[in-house]
């Protein structure tokens, strides 16, 4: 950068530092309201402007703590406790929104996590406690084939020992 547009940049800076003070003078001596976009409207900069120059922030924050010179009534009565209290709770209330939102966007999540299972085909069917016990009958059903079986083969056997014996009882006879 050169030093004529670095010389122009700080002019500019100055000027708008000059602004924002002239407007919170003003605003002080009206009664009118001070907030940060309040002052930065008035000033004609960005809230980011005063947010970047800190001295200039913390102007703006103490002359919201002062009361209004014009009309003692308008000003609300406003202590440095009240407005840490105030910060407080609304650090609090964002934090309990934080976690909610997080809550929120877990359970989103699994929704359409688990409806992105059922569709892709992938997931297991809806009904799955019918199939769970028609599991249950099939391998009772196992158990008693194989029973049957067992038994057939024990028949088989009897039948084999006895066709053996009555067929060496007939070679013995003749």
């Amino acid at each position: 950068m050169s030093p004529a547009m670095r010389d122009g940049r700080q002019a500019n800076s100055e000027r708008r530092r000059q602004r924002v003070a002239t407007a919170i003078n003003n605003a002080a001596k009206s009664g009118t309201p001070i907030s940060v976009s309040a002052i930065a409207r008035q000033a004609g900069v960005d809230r980011t402007f005063l947010y970047r120059h800190r001295d200039l922030l913390e102007l703006v924050h103490a002359a919201e703590l002062e009361p209004a010179a014009q009309d003692p009534r308008a000003a609300s009565p406003v202590s440095r406790a009240s407005l840490q209290a105030d910060l407080a709770n609304a650090q609090a209330r964002n934090a309990r929104l934080a976690a909610h939102v997080q809550q929120l966007e877990k359970r989103l999540s699994q929704a359409m996590g688990a409806q992105a299972w059922q569709e892709s085909g992938l997931g297991a069917p809806a009904d799955i406690d019918e199939l769970q016990r028609r599991i249950t009958r099939l391998e009772q059903q196992n158990v008693e084939l194989a029973g049957a079986l067992d038994e057939a083969r024990a028949d088989l056997e009897a039948a084999r020992a006895a066709n053996r014996d009555l067929t060496r009882a007939l070679n013995q006879r003749g």
